[in-house]
């Protein structure tokens, strides 16, 4: 939780629409049919990249049967059937984005019926593009390399960063993040203030939003250039983005849905490539289907255990774990489904991954907002040290925590939170008996550094969580993965696909 926010936390932060134009020259119709859609992140964070098995995620392509695209088109919530506060919101988004279909229609002399076969077009080609991995400069590392849809849209694989460069030994510096329920992610801002019908908007909620872990861009479009372009990712550039597209089977098809001139220009077959990844990425069913255990428990269609209802109070418990501060598990004051973020950035010293290349330089520290890869806010002291929180929805499918990708199961992040304070030298390491707390931070930014539960106590003092609360925890988190039916165990995923 952020300093100050004791009150407004209590709510959840309400989803903010984007109010970016579209590139300029392609989509700008679709920009105007999916305005009423969030941003979602298109590939993996800068600071990270994801080594996978490329025959795997090309023969997922054609295979995963991932998207139905008219329920796409209209924003249908089709795959939320069951889950009633749900099916409520996502009634809401597909009346918003039919309405600003028809605006698009009729500003860009189009029926309603082209908008929805662009959209449809755009979608199946961001599709066929997430799987493809020789947009890629090694020809080896797609988009789902390190987004696998059977783990959340996470990596598969319990690497803190992945692998990547064109030739596939490089390694960057963070975990790669999920792709999935981001399409509530405000654009980033140093003073975040409620909205009048879900906040209060006098309280500075502190820096809040953007996309990647230092919430330096905030849209998928342009989250999408940063791995295609990082010399440790994926390694490519327009150009050769611009020739894969063009040998690619569905060639004709970014034809059809681009223009036929659209390979004429290297920067805008770029443009075009970005924008479809984007669409993609905004499938409700794939990218947010809110089909949790939970979800179905808010909606009265599922029961939690003991140890889940347990660890669920020490989540809300605001002297005991404080989750939900930060990771908001209510629904919000409009019925809509937990997002389990507040988007905000916060710092809560992980300790540092030695385990990194990048971290053999005892001078390097990766201070998340203020730099090294952001750089709108080098120098500004109160930036350095935070990133920002995650949601915690399908946590339980990954198998790499925090920023650093320093944890590799939920117990040890949990433990963390719950151990930090009390008990140092589990999580730092000690020279000469003295623990070095912190070691991922220089000290003259540790100001920034949380302190309200579960990170109030000092050594000596009890944990805020003891052993079966820890338990409990873990066990609720399990309640967080999609693809929940009747008679499954918490955490089994039936419908990654």
């Amino acid at each position: 939780m952020r300093l100050g926010l004791t009150g407004i936390r209590k709510m959840a932060v309400r989803p903010q629409a984007r109010r970016h134009a579209g590139p300029a020259g392609i989509g700008a119709m679709l920009t105007l049919a999916l305005a009423a859609m969030t941003m979602t992140l298109a590939a993996c964070d800068a600071g990270s990249s994801a080594a996978g098995s490329t025959a795997q995620a090309g023969g997922k392509a054609d295979a995963s049967g991932h998207a139905q695209v008219n329920a796409r088109a209209d924003m249908s919530a089709s795959g939320n059937a069951g889950v009633e506060s749900q099916a409520n919101a996502s009634s809401a988004s597909g009346s918003m984005a039919t309405s600003t279909v028809g605006v698009s229609a009729r500003e860009t002399g189009q029926t309603r019926a082209q908008v929805y076969e662009s959209v449809r077009q755009m979608t199946a080609l961001g599709k066929q593009l997430f799987f493809d991995a020789s947009l890629s400069g090694s020809g080896k590392l797609a988009c789902a390399s390190c987004h696998s849809p059977d783990h959340g849209f996470s990596p598969a694989n319990s690497l803190s960063v992945q692998l990547g460069g064109n030739d596939m030994h490089r390694t960057g510096m963070r975990a790669a993040p999920t792709l999935k329920y981001l399409q509530s992610v405000p654009a980033f801002a140093e003073h975040y203030h409620e909205s009048d019908d879900e906040g209060d908007e006098s309280v500075d909620a502190g820096p809040t939003g953007g996309l990647t872990w230092d919430g330096r861009v905030d849209r998928g479009s342009d989250q999408a250039r940063i791995p295609l372009l990082s010399s440790f990712e994926m390694g490519s550039t327009p150009a050769k983005v611009t020739t894969a597209v063009k040998a690619a089977p569905y060639a004709d098809a970014f034809r059809v849905a681009f223009g036929e001139h659209i390979f004429d220009s290297d920067d805008a077959t770029f443009k075009a490539v970005l924008q479809a990844l984007e669409t993609f990425e905004q499938t409700p069913e794939l990218f947010y289907p809110y089909t949790s255990k939970y979800d179905a428990y808010l909606a009265g269609k599922a029961h939690l255990t003991q140890a889940e209802l347990r660890g669920l109070q020490v989540f809300n418990d605001e002297k005991k774990g404080n989750c939900a501060s930060c990771h908001i598990s209510q629904r919000t004051m409009d019925g809509a489904p937990p997002q389990f973020s507040d988007f905000g950035l916060i710092a809560i010293g992980v300790p540092r991954n030695r385990a990194l290349a990048v971290n053999r330089d005892p001078h390097f520290y990766d201070l998340g907002a203020c730099g090294p890869e952001r750089t709108d806010l080098k120098g500004r002291a109160e930036f350095c040290g935070i990133f920002r929180t995650p949601t915690l929805r399908n946590v339980a499918l990954k198998k790499s925590f925090f920023h650093n990708g320093i944890y590799h199961s939920l117990d040890q992040a949990v433990r963390f939170y719950a151990q930090r304070d009390t008990n140092p030298e589990k999580f730092y390491p000690v020279s000469k008996g003295k623990v070095q707390k912190f070691d991922d931070l220089p000290q003259r930014y540790w100001a920034n550094l949380n302190t309200e539960p579960p990170f109030d106590r000092k050594p000596g003092d009890e944990p805020a969580l003891d052993e079966a609360e820890i338990k409990d925890v873990v066990a609720f988190l399990n309640t967080l993965t999609d693809g929940y039916k009747a008679g499954d165990k918490a955490g089994k995923s039936t419908a990654a696909n």
